[in-house]
């Protein structure tokens, strides 16, 4: 973990760092590692920096060597900001208060979903027992592509596609022609894609091509394989247990948005109010892919 990753972050968490050097001049608790123009860099922070890394154990005393280092830069650039004044500046303050309202927020928010229950062995199993196309009924689709950029895809090579019995054809077609493009293979299945898509692919003739817009591309597909590949509801407990907890974890934010909301006072003064909108118990969607 070079020294200069940590720090490219730096400049963009200065503003942040002087949320502290704005108010008291408490010395920061925990034993001292370095003084930097009479601040402390403690053993807290350097924890905390471990923490917020994800270092592993056995490579942390490498790692704390440079994370020191990068304190020490953040630090004297913190405190040249400061000198010149920069955090008094009208777009650091602003700044300043909203990232501080968005970390208040987000605590505010994981005190909401550390009280949501994990999901009980009948939830995981009733989910497992509802969705068959995602477990016991999964099936795999085996895909070739060959990748084409929209900028590349002109109505010419359309109707050429349109006549085409392989992707074999259309890639010499594309050769002769100039056309970029690059092969690709893909594996998906019934728990990766929404049902009507997954629908469509088995209507499809074998050898049938196909496209799928995505991003700044267009795939030209051909199915060679499909096959079968169940889920045990023993593997599939723990991705089942992680989706049903996100799901809840997710519906309790609502709630308790939906829930302030209600208490507070809003009021639209140069804004449009939005349309209101129904509020919806969060359900499963046959329509959407399920746990992976």
């Amino acid at each position: 973990m070079p020294c200069r990753r940590v720090l490219c972050g730096v400049l963009m968490v200065v503003a942040v760092a002087g949320l502290a050097a704005c108010g008291s001049k408490d010395k920061k608790a925990g034993q001292s590692l370095v003084k930097v123009n009479g601040e402390e860099i403690t053993v807290l922070q350097l924890n905390d920096e471990l923490r917020r890394a994800g270092v592993q154990a056995g490579q942390q005393e490498a790692a704390s060597k440079q994370l020191i280092e990068s304190l020490i830069d953040r630090e004297v650039i913190l405190d040249e900001a400061m000198r010149n004044k920069i955090d008094r500046s009208p777009e650091v303050m602003q700044a300043i208060e909203r990232a501080k309202a968005q970390i208040i927020a987000q605590a505010y928010l994981q005190s909401v979903t550390s009280k949501v229950a994990k999901p009980s062995k009948a939830e995981i199993d009733d989910y497992f027992q509802k969705h068959p196309e995602f477990f016991t009924k999964r099936m795999e689709f085996d895909l070739q592509q060959l990748v084409i950029a929209n900028k590349n895809f002109s109505d010419e090579l359309k109707l050429f596609i349109d006549s085409a019995k392989s992707l074999d054809e259309v890639a010499e077609w594309m050769d002769r022609h100039g056309v970029p493009y690059a092969r690709g293979q893909v594996i998906r299945s019934t728990a990766d894609l929404p049902q009507p898509a997954v629908a469509k692919l088995l209507e499809l003739p074998k050898g049938q091509l196909f496209i799928v817009g995505e991003g700044n591309n267009r795939m030209l597909n051909i199915i060679t394989v499909i096959k079968d590949s169940p889920v045990t509801a023993t593997n599939a407990a723990p991705q089942i247990e992680q989706f049903l907890t996100n799901k809840k974890m997710k519906e309790a934010v609502e709630v308790e948005i939906a829930h302030l909301r209600s208490l507070a006072k809003i009021e639209y003064l140069n804004a449009s109010a939005p349309v209101a909108a129904q509020t919806q118990a969060a359900a499963p969607d046959n329509k959407t892919a399920g746990p992976k």
